[in-house]
């Protein structure tokens, strides 16, 4: 009873297909925004919003990307730490070569960098699939990071090799280097966030992300429809590595400060898998989840193990946090394929006869 939709009546076809059709749903992410926007920046502290919130954030939007490309086009990928650090890389040398640019313009620009090597890595997938495709963009991973330790001129030929991000500002205030705000840096990536979000919502429920879902269901029956798979494959390949690549520049620049080729090491990669896989194959709502999830529960573990009595080290933590998480992983693909989003579905639905179910 309290998730009904009874009495909500839909008179235009643009009300009909909504984001958020229901009234319930709509309250609940003005909530969402509310917290967000209002709530987080009044009462969270700089740690928090530095070691919490921010990263938070941006490995949201890296599952996005994925989950576009895995979830929606049915696209096996293993080299989304490389697209995240073609991103970083890019903006990097964009912001060296035009030091007045504004840094939100750098970021967004980084994307289209990182979509086309995407691209270009996304070819096979026209020939080849499933595990096969998973390999060659794992070569892609091996190869970017290969480049981004031996090509000096992509870190401004750096005697440490990594990149620093300089002081920059924008507005009169200063968004990035060590004299930044964590409450001016999470703002930016929290705007950015929610405007790429908000745009993958609209591109999914057209006809492009028809022809994602269509490919990722029986490739063969679509192109009989008249899918092309060519355009298909190559633009969910695109857009997917465009959410990495600004996710992976504003990681080094809003929330890092520095990284070496280390940091977009296949580890990552995997890390943003997981975050998919918990979440939900195919749902955004699944990737703000898994990222919550796992990026949380060793910031919860550190909290909560030394409050009840077990002191317990870093390592030990990181230990724990890999042991659950590989645990709920094989959890979920056995028993609810669709993560953490579909256990959301079903609670819902629950909610909508509540108390009183069908018997």
């Amino acid at each position: 009873m309290f998730y009904r939709e009874a009495g909500q009546f839909k008179t235009t076809y643009q009300a009909d297909q909504a984001i958020f059709p229901l009234r319930q749903d709509r309250i609940g992410i003005a909530v969402i925004a509310l917290a967000a926007f209002v709530v987080v920046p009044v009462l969270a502290t700089d740690f928090f919003l530095t070691s919490v919130m921010t990263p938070f954030l941006i490995f949201a939007l890296a599952a996005i990307g994925l989950n576009v490309l895995t979830g929606y086009a049915g696209q096996l990928s293993l080299g989304t730490g490389a697209f995240m650090g073609v991103g970083a890389y890019a903006a990097y040398k964009i912001t060296s070569i035009f030091p007045e640019a504004n840094i939100i313009v750098v970021i967004l620009a980084s994307g289209i960098f990182s979509a086309s090597i995407g691209v270009v890595f996304g070819l096979p997938s026209l020939r080849i699939k499933g595990l096969y495709l998973a390999v060659t963009t794992l070569a892609a991973q091996f190869f970017l990071e290969w480049c981004f330790i031996r090509i000096p001129w992509l870190y401004n030929y750096n005697a440490s090799g990594a990149i620093e991000v300089q002081q920059r500002e924008m507005a009169g205030l200063i968004v990035t280097g060590p004299a930044a705000a964590p409450l001016t840096q999470y703002f930016i990536v929290l705007c950015v966030t929610v405007g790429l979000t908000w745009f993958v919502s609209n591109l999914i429920r057209g006809r492009i992300g028809r022809q994602w879902m269509m490919i990722r269901d029986m490739d063969i029956a679509a192109e009989l429809i008249g899918v092309r798979p060519l355009t298909a494959k190559l633009s969910a390949f695109a857009v997917s590595s465009y959410l990495c690549g600004v996710a992976g520049a504003m990681m080094v620049f809003f929330w890092l400060g520095a990284a070496e080729p280390s940091a977009f090491a296949i580890s990552l990669s995997f890390q943003v898998l997981f975050m998919t896989i918990l979440g939900g194959l195919g749902s955004l709502i699944g990737s703000y989840m898994g990222a919550a999830f796992i990026w949380v529960l060793p910031v919860a573990l550190r909290m909560i193990l030394p409050s009840v009595g077990f002191d317990v080290a870093a390592e030990t933590v990181e230990h724990l946090t890999f042991m659950i998480v590989g645990a709920l992983i094989i959890f979920f693909l056995i028993t609810e394929p669709h993560g953490l989003a579909r256990l959301w579905q079903l609670a819902k639905e629950k909610l909508r006869y509540w108390p009183f179910p069908y018997g």
